[in-house]
């Protein structure tokens, strides 16, 4: 839906563009409309059932048959290659394989029973508990999927037998799990920071008050749900030992978000070797909780492999629509088009987050932040915004992209985690919602950039 509402603004801007005298750039591969095409053709593929990666895959093939003259199966097993041995993608089966043996060790589980002491008594009772014990897991596991993924499987026999409604138990964990990249140490800062040559460093202490802008957000629309449907909240009492204990159950997760995000800021580790630490480090709790087992270490790479397997998929898919789309030139001729227009330095601004908005309903984070950010870089500096934060800007943006439907990888991990059988359309319209104040959070983020710049500022 965002897609299609931008490709019509899209059209308006050209329109626009057209009457002051502004062209469209020359793409050499395919017509400006060849988006539209390329979307209307991946409606009728989700419509019609298909796999998401298979979807993703064929995608490309048709675009590149009968928009392409370049022999592109030639490259295929090349392309895929590159991104199937990345140094910087082994963090995100190793953060995986940290959450599985959190979750068997039971130290997700005690995370998520401390924090619902603390909120259990507000509007909206078991939901803030999802977004705050996705906000601390993230900061160890540094990926949305796996963030979703662990804290999904926690979270979800809580709500089993339970009043709350299905579209918002999904739609409260897709928005905590797309906090797996924006807060710290999220993969796209590492992507971004490569590509554009931005500390970090930086990049990291930039996200902590956007991370908390958001988790705000997000606590306040739990807040309105809960008053609306009189969910928690209203007599939850404690009992005495009870907040102390809490703090024992979540000490675990404080220990390993020291030893992740402690070896980082030190210097001492790079985020993939911080994840084996990780890694290592749940293995170490697990022993000291009892827990540890050949069948606990067995069943948590078979679970490991199997999610790992099937990001994979996805991940090659939207490489394989990435490859194709550059070729064909659709990125390269919007960057150019949105760059050249003679509007106002926030006008532009808003339609590349506009752009990304659009991408982000078919493409991969990591794809879009690859192929765009190195043509879009340069006009954003032209414009004077500071490359932090833009770089917390398009994070957050991949975050959105993470659970926009339909094609928000978030979205399907959660719908393929569900005990009770329901159809996906209770996930994309449960997250609707937190999808909402994400972009009203981007919005904000550009009218005061100081929610980012002011820790680096300090610090830096």
């Amino acid at each position: 839906m965002i897609a299609i509402v931008f490709i019509a603004l899209l059209g308006v801007v050209i329109g626009i563009a057209s009457l002051l005298g502004v062209t469209l750039p020359d793409t050499s591969g395919a017509p400006w409309w060849a988006l539209a095409v390329i979307l209307g053709a991946f409606v009728a593929f989700f419509a019609s059932g298909i796999y998401i990666g298979a979807a993703l895959s064929a995608l490309a093939l048709l675009a590149g048959f009968f928009m392409s003259e370049r022999p592109f199966w030639n490259f295929i097993g090349q392309m895929i290659w590159g991104p199937s041995t990345s140094f910087v993608l082994v963090a995100v089966p190793l953060f995986l394989l940290m959450g599985e043996i959190m979750l068997r060790a039971g130290l997700s589980e005690r995370l998520y029973r401390g924090l619902n002491v603390w909120v259990r008594g507000l509007p909206g009772g078991l939901l803030h508990t999802n977004i705050l014990s996705c906000s601390l897991f993230s900061a160890i596991a540094g990926s949305s999927v796996a963030t979703a993924a662990t804290m999904g499987s926690v979270a979800m026999p809580y709500f089993e037998k339970s009043k709350y409604p299905p579209r918002l138990v999904l739609g409260s964990l897709a928005a905590g799990g797309a906090l797996g990249n924006l807060i710290p140490p999220g993969l796209s800062f590492i992507v971004y920071g490569l590509i554009t040559e931005t500390s970090v460093g930086a990049l990291y202490l930039a996200a902590v008050g956007p991370s908390l802008l958001v988790v705000a957000l997000f606590t306040l629309v739990i807040c309105f749900y809960g008053v609306r449907y009189k969910l928690g909240g209203g007599g939850a009492r404690w009992q005495p030992g009870e907040r102390l204990h809490s703090l024992l159950d979540l000490l675990p997760t404080l220990l390993l978000i020291g030893l992740v995000l402690g070896t980082i800021y030190a210097g001492f580790a790079t985020p993939t070797e911080s994840a084996a630490l990780g890694v290592a480090g749940a293995i170490v709790l697990a022993l000291v909780e009892r827990r540890l087992s050949w069948r606990l270490i067995y069943d948590s790479m078979i679970s490991t492999a199997r999610t790992t397997s099937m990001i994979g998929l996805i991940l090659f898919g939207a490489y394989f629509l990435n490859y194709i789309l550059s070729s064909l030139g659709i990125p390269q001729m919007l960057a150019q088009f949105m760059g050249g227009l003679p509007f106002p330095d926030w006008g532009v601004m808003l339609l590349i987050i506009g752009f990304y908005l659009a991408l982000g309903t078919f493409m991969e984070g990591t794809s879009m932040v690859i192929t765009t950010v190195p043509l879009l870089f340069p006009v954003v500096k032209a414009l004077g915004y500071d490359p932090v934060w833009f770089g917390v800007v398009i994070t957050m943006l991949v975050e959105i992209a993470m659970i926009s439907p339909p094609d928000g990888t978030v979205l399907y991990v959660l719908q393929g985690m569900r005990r009770q059988p329901g159809p996906i359309t209770d996930v994309f319209a449960g997250v609707m919602p937190f999808m909402a104040v994400y972009i009203v959070a981007v919005l904000i983020l550009m009218l005061v950039p100081g929610i980012a710049l002011w820790l680096p500022g300090v610090l830096m």
